[in-house]
């Protein structure tokens, strides 16, 4: 991967993501161009934005017809995926846990959770979705064997702090924590806290304050 990409903001790696599932999905379509007005209405910003994020990549392949949607694929992935897949392991088999993993697995992305791990005794040494299902005294030890990278993060909040050590020691490089608890961790291992009550939350005082202008 380019050096180009420690350069790009947080923000813009997360529309590129986006970008790249809507155009995914044009393309199922059988669309061959799209202008960028046309992808910026789809994800309610600007046609600025749009040519201002590619821009920062370094795409600017815009002809008459519109930026080639199939060019304009493969140019996102050389950005965000690596070269080989990256395996992925669930912490906390819950519901949450299980519908991460159906939700990704089969996704075609460069990321694949290849294990999960938990205490319960109905779940550990199970496998679950075609998931094998460890006890979390083995994790250090399966994530060394099974080279996993990332560790997402679905346990009971309560259990969250206690994750910590164990990630660190294991050498995992990423983090994604769907807990409520935020969790800190040394500088080399990237970490985001993505809290659904939270979000919700937001949405909600939105829609409120959405409906208390309205009715003035």
């Amino acid at each position: 991967m380019s050096n180009l990409t420690h350069n790009i903001p947080e923000k813009t790696i997360e529309r590129l993501s986006e970008y790249r599932r809507t155009l995914l999905s044009c393309h199922k379509q059988g669309v061959t161009h799209i202008f960028s007005h046309v992808l910026a209405g789809m994800h309610g910003i600007t046609a600025v934005q749009v040519r201002r994020d590619l821009m920062l990549i370094g795409f600017s392949s815009d002809t008459k017809k519109g930026y080639d949607v199939k060019v304009l694929i493969e140019f996102i992935n050389g950005i965000l995926d690596s070269e080989s897949v990256m395996n992925v392991a669930v912490i906390g088999m819950g519901h949450l846990g299980q519908a991460i993993t159906k939700y990704f697995n089969g996704k075609g992305l460069k990321l694949r959770i290849v294990c999960a791990f938990d205490v319960d005794p109905a779940k550990v040494d199970s496998t679950i979705d075609d998931i094998p299902c460890y006890h979390m005294e083995r994790f250090e030890e399966v994530v060394s064997a099974m080279d996993i990278s990332i560790a997402v993060i679905s346990s009971p909040t309560r259990v969250a702090p206690t994750l910590v050590v164990p990630i660190i020691n294991a050498g995992i490089k990423g983090v994604l924590n769907f807990t409520s608890a935020p969790l800190n961790f040394p500088q080399g291992i990237v970490a985001e806290n993505y809290d659904i009550t939270t979000i919700l939350e937001k949405v909600a005082y939105f829609v409120k304050e959405s409906d208390e202008n309205n009715d003035k």
